[in-house]
């Protein structure tokens, strides 16, 4: 089954990390959030990766033609008298089995418009798509599972974050009866991980933003089901949450990671 990852966006709230790269290449732990994102997916057995590229991806395009040479530890001998150069690899690299299709779908074009631009390569069965912005400890079997019980053109995955901030609860005269630090949040929020069936594509076109009509349409339709998701789940949007989750994984705290 297909992996869609979006790439595209520009990152204008990780301008501090954005500026030459696109955000999926920001770095967590010395590897991309994007190479992050597809370990997840290859760990439960999903490795045909499509991903849609935009801003700067020629970044993420190098990155995979020279993977193996900017991850590996490596002898070049140089030959003589016209003799080939010959490369040694000194260990396996750590993406084995996985096939990337790099797609470019335009600098500026908007989530629903890369979508639909990549039918090509997915219109054959459903397909799972995602973002290049955030990690989970998801359970994509479960998420397969209840797309399939539920017969729905798409499944969006639920959750509950926690709030940014501590709740008070008063009394109404002034005093303070409960504090609860960062509580989760009462309402449940997309996590943007979604399986799709080849009919969304008629719910899409070139200019649509994907999270707007399109998902209002499929719900009014009973198209859309929500698979709920209790796990680890974190976006990496601002350069608050990069540095967060790299203090994460420098103190081995790294529950997305469970490919370790």
């Amino acid at each position: 089954m297909p992996v869609v990852i979006l790439c595209g966006g520009q990152g204008t709230r990780l301008k501090e990390e954005t500026e030459f790269r696109p955000k999926p290449m920001v770095e967590v732990g010395g590897r991309p959030l994007l190479w992050h994102i597809m370990k997840l997916h290859a760990h439960q057995g999903l490795s045909n990766f499509v991903l849609a590229l935009g801003f700067k991806g020629e970044v993420i395009r190098d990155f995979f033609l020279n993977y193996r040479e900017q991850t590996s530890d490596l002898t070049v001998r140089f030959g003589r008298d016209g003799a080939q150069d010959s490369l040694r690899f000194h260990e396996p690299h750590d993406i084995e089995g996985w096939q990337v299709t790099l797609a470019n779908t335009g600098e500026v074009t908007p989530t629903g418009g890369r979508i639909h631009r990549l039918k090509k390569y997915v219109a054959d069965g459903p397909f799972l798509m995602t973002y290049g912005d955030g990690v989970a400890d998801l359970d994509i079997d479960g998420l397969l599972a209840h797309h399939r019980e539920q017969g729905r053109l798409a499944t969006v995955t639920g959750l509950k974050p926690l709030s940014r901030f501590g709740v008070l609860e008063d009394d109404g005269a002034g005093s303070v009866v409960r504090f609860r630090e960062k509580p989760r949040l009462d309402s449940y929020i997309s996590g943007g991980f979604f399986v799709l069936e080849p009919g969304v594509f008629d719910y899409l076109n070139d200019s649509c933003v994907f999270e707007e009509e399109p998902l209002q349409r499929l719900a009014m339709d009973g198209q859309l089901a929500v698979y709920n998701h209790d796990g680890f789940w974190k976006s990496i949007d601002t350069y608050r949450e990069y540095l967060e989750i790299n203090r994460m994984w420098d103190d081995g705290d790294r529950p997305w990671a469970i490919w370790e």
